[in-house]
């Protein structure tokens, strides 16, 4: 039965989280329009999927990611057609977090706040430098070998996405590590931090 709660617990949370992502996203983005109508932007929705990651586990905090933000770009003309890329691309920022976080420096089985800091803060680091390099390498291919851009185009974009990526990845590294520190201790008195990555 405990099993079966936590499961649901997490379900729960990873829509909330998707939702989070969704909607800092959709909202709370700064657009920067690109040549050929293609755009790349400042925001914050990384940030609630290593959140997730931190919070229930790699793989939920990827899905989490993966679905709030693919669900954004569905919705948004300009980026419909990068859907897939941001899918792959935000489940393996969750993973990696998630990797880091739970599996190498095994957080939640850790009482010292310095510690637990400094590893969220690493953990953080990992998934969005991954994403960094990632997204505009990804992006460049996904443009030019999928899409059919011309190869002008997709450098341009790759150019500036990388830019508009590593702001986005200093910023939520700082808001997760704000964010997650200070939730840690009233879930974890509440009953709501999952203390095992499923």
């Amino acid at each position: 039965m405990r099993q079966k709660n936590t499961t649901v617990l997490k379900i729960a949370q990873t829509a909330l989280l998707a939702a989070l992502c969704y909607v800092s996203f959709t909202f709370l983005q700064i657009k920067i329009p690109m040549p050929g109508g293609d755009a790349t932007s400042l925001h914050i929705g990384n940030a609630f999927c290593v959140l997730g990651a931190l919070l229930v586990g790699g793989m939920y905090g990827g899905l989490a990611g993966a679905i709030g933000m693919s669900i954004a770009d569905i919705m948004d003309p300009v980026y419909i057609t990068v859907a897939p890329k941001t899918f792959v691309l935000k489940f393996c920022i969750g993973l990696i977090v998630g990797l880091v976080a739970h599996k190498v420096a095994k957080i939640n089985e850790s009482t010292d706040k310095k510690y637990i800091f400094k590893w969220s803060v690493i953990a953080s680091a990992c998934g969005l430098g991954f994403n960094v390099i990632a997204d505009p390498l990804v992006g460049y291919f996904y443009k030019q070998y999928i899409l059919g851009q011309p190869q002008e185009m997709a450098s341009v974009l790759a150019k500036w996405s990388t830019m508009t990526t590593f702001v986005n990845a200093i910023v939520s590294t700082i808001l997760v590590a704000v964010i997650y520190n200070a939730l840690r201790p009233v879930l974890l008195k509440s009953g709501l931090l999952i203390t095992k990555e499923a």
